[in-house]
């Protein structure tokens, strides 16, 4: 199924049949086809592409009793036909699906679904980052306004005490216009405060010191379940910060991190690295990074210690080893 927020082009195959041509439907209608197919006896697999209509159609399938998987979005034209349709993408998934039920584990990757209650979870966190994001807009937007007019204002400026004093000094129109985004950055900033006491107040009960209740509990968020991965390369993978490869015949040549993950998961795990490296100075990975010297060089360091402390979360959140013999302290 090629899944939009109004229809889905739906392409069906019986058995080793081959598809049928795609059509048009209205989600309620492919509910009621898969429903009406699986009190007839058949055993139904379903698949659609992860995207803004989140997972209720996934619910909706489940509860009639298809096996629906939902996959990561991926260009279905290997060819480089640059021909997109939503009758080509509704057919391609038809055949990866088949190769996937016949056992193909490469024919797509597949999405964990959170449960409704992970996903409120998980909403929690990134409506805050969607916050922070826009009070950062707001504050660059009001700085780039004052340096059009040949001033220059420090950090901070937005904030009601520093606006106050700053207010007077710039010329009426655009102090008008400055102090609109101060505003909407003094507003946006409380949202902040108010969502992290949020996250905090149900943090994570397992945070290493320097990570801080908020990042762990953003970091928990994000990860939903740390018993669904397997073993430490799955968690690695998750995390986007594996070395992309490429390699032939006698020759391998590695280079920047793949970012084939979670990019929020990501960047909180390489922000808590550099705050450990004050405090927590004898763990491993920021033992190598504080060796490390050059601008690049402690970045590729940092990202590495990245990588090493998604999995060594892992490790302590499903009890495979104490913190303390990975050289982590706990709050």
């Amino acid at each position: 199924m090629d899944v939009h927020a109004g229809d889905a082009v739906v392409c069906v195959q019986y058995g080793d049949q081959l598809p049928k041509p795609p059509r048009r439907m209205e989600p309620g209608e492919v509910v009621e086809m898969a429903g009406e197919l699986v009190r007839s006896g058949a055993k139904v697999w379903s698949c659609y592409e992860a995207g803004p209509c989140g997972y209720t159609l996934h619910r909706q399938l489940s509860a009639v009793g298809v096996s629906n998987v939902v996959v990561v979005p991926r260009r279905w034209d290997p060819e480089g036909g640059r021909v997109k349709t939503d009758r080509r993408d509704a057919r391609a998934l038809c055949d990866a699906l088949d190769r996937h039920v016949r056992g193909n584990t490469t024919a797509f990757s597949v999405v964990r679904v959170p449960t409704p209650e992970q996903e409120e979870r998980r909403a929690l966190g990134r409506q805050r980052a969607a916050l922070v994001k826009e009070r950062q807009r707001c504050i660059v937007r009001g700085h780039g306004l004052v340096l059009l007019a040949g001033m220059q204002l420090a950090g901070g400026w937005w904030r009601s005490t520093s606006w106050a004093k700053l207010a007077p000094e710039l010329p009426e129109g655009l102090r008008a216009r400055v102090g609109v985004w101060a505003e909407q950055a003094q507003r946006l900033d409380a949202e902040v405060e108010r969502w992290s006491a949020a996250v905090e107040q149900d943090g994570a009960k397992l945070v290493p010191k320097g990570v801080g209740v908020l990042t762990g509990g953003l970091i928990e968020r994000e990860v939903l379940d740390w018993t669904r991965f397997a073993n430490r390369r799955a968690v690695a993978s998750y995390t986007g910060l594996c070395p992309s490869e490429r390699s032939t015949g006698l020759s391998r040549r590695q280079g920047t991190i793949n970012k084939h993950g979670n990019p929020r998961l990501r960047h909180l795990l390489v922000e808590a690295v550099w705050r450990l490296e004050q405090w927590q100075p004898d763990y491993p990975p920021v033992r190598r990074l504080m060796a490390t010297t050059g601008a690049r060089a402690r970045k590729r360091a940092a990202v590495a210690a990245a990588r090493r402390l998604a999995i060594d979360l892992w490790r302590i959140n499903t009890g495979q080893c104490p913190a303390e013999r990975l050289g982590l302290k706990l709050r």
